[in-house]
């Protein structure tokens, strides 16, 4: 802001900014508190109240007596100043969710994805948009902001989702624009898993961590990058997209390797259950492999193991490249590290030195919503707040 450095103007900017983050981070105070913790004067302190009060973002929520001297009022932000909404387009499930300024999530949707085509996809997310602003009693078009968490990775120049290959006509040119059409509110998009990354960072297993990955492992495979507390997307959004590193597989055929990818034609959901039912079980899907290894099926238990070594072999291949604190597995498959762990480390062991911490996820099925909403709220707040004088 060249020439402003130092102007009233910009100095009470500052200050509301400065009160009101205190405030969303650590709750309710008083303006003798306010003032002892930012080095503000309480003059200050209380015209930046005024001002932030007066634009609905701070209320005062109690007063506080019994000591000597007038009552002392409690201020605190106004958490529904504004509402966010993440949502989570996945291959088999689609979820909503609705959260206030301060992040705590006021209503969720959840819908099994049965659309057969982009069009209907694309309906069905607006459905059960309206219905999770309804359950937190919104209309969808008050949500000030909303964060999509996708597979694949936005095209700018198409307006298309490259690398989405596990939905059915997402990677057409025009689905995000339709997509923005149909929800009618300013939004982003982003891929899942690194939204998933953000949600762990978060409140989930990076939490507390500079540097870590998030290793999904499900109807596909990619992964999020965090460094220096960071996302990490690349030149082209497309870091993390593990499922194109190359894997000495000899079942891979050439066409799988091309669309979805060589390791994720072997390690994702349904190589584990093409794996399976080439070993003689008589399966659906990953999820009935796990099951049956569970309950000692020693065929199962095989399919597992080997499992288990493929994701070892790209915990290490990450590893010798990001170095990370820690490797937080998730995905329907990933998550099962108390089926994996054995295997995973072995193989780990195997291939060097290298010794990567690997945990489960901790959020589950909410992590690409909850870092939705974390992104959305970035947006959001700064939004409101330069809105204020309006």
């Amino acid at each position: 802001m060249r020439g402003q450095t130092g102007t009233p103007r910009l100095l009470r900017t500052m200050n509301e900014r400065l009160l009101l983050d205190r405030l969303r981070e650590h709750g309710p105070a008083s303006r003798g508190d306010l003032a002892k913790e930012t080095g503000l004067s309480k003059p200050t302190v209380s015209s930046a109240l005024a001002s932030l009060e007066e634009a609905g973002l701070v209320l005062m929520v109690g007063a506080m007596g019994g000591r000597p001297g007038p009552t002392t009022a409690i201020y605190d932000m106004n958490a529904q100043a504004g509402h966010v909404a993440g949502v989570d387009i996945g291959r088999d499930w689609i979820r909503v969710a609705v959260a206030d300024l301060r992040g705590e999530l006021i209503a969720r949707q959840d819908a099994r994805n049965t659309a057969r085509s982009a069009a209907d996809l694309v309906r069905r997310v607006r459905r059960l948009a309206d219905r999770a602003a309804a359950e937190a009693g919104l209309a969808w078009s008050a949500v000030t902001y909303a964060v999509v968490g996708s597979p694949g990775v936005l095209n700018a120049a198409t307006g298309s989702l490259d690398f989405a290959q596990n939905l059915p006509g997402w990677g057409r040119p025009g689905l995000v624009d339709r997509l923005r059409a149909a929800l009618e509110i300013d939004l982003a998009i982003e891929n899942d898993v690194n939204l998933a990354a953000v949600g762990e960072f978060a409140m989930g297993a990076g939490r507390g961590r500079r540097d870590f990955v998030f290793v999904s492992v499900g109807t596909g495979v990619g992964m999020g990058i965090v460094l220096d507390g960071k996302l990490y997307v690349g030149a082209r959004g497309a870091a993390g997209e593990v499922s194109f590193v190359p894997t000495p597989d000899s079942v891979v055929s050439t066409q799988d390797s091309r669309e979805r990818g060589m390791t994720e034609a072997v390690t994702g959901a349904a190589g584990v259950a093409a794996a399976a039912r080439e070993a003689g079980m008589t399966v659906g899907s990953a999820r009935e492999v796990f099951e049956a290894a569970a309950e000692g099926d020693p065929t199962a238990s095989a399919i597992v193991a080997a499992e288990g070594r493929r994701i070892g072999s790209l915990v290490t291949a990450v590893t010798a490249i990001l170095d990370p604190e820690v490797v937080v597995l998730g995905g329907g498959v990933g998550r099962n590290l108390d089926m994996l762990g054995v295997a995973i480390s072995g193989r780990v062991k195997e291939l060097g030195p290298l010794r990567p911490e690997v945990v489960a996820s901790t959020l589950g099925d909410s992590g690409v919503l909850q870092g939705a909403i974390t992104r959305a709220l970035e947006v959001a707040r700064d939004r409101l707040f330069s809105l204020r004088t309006g």
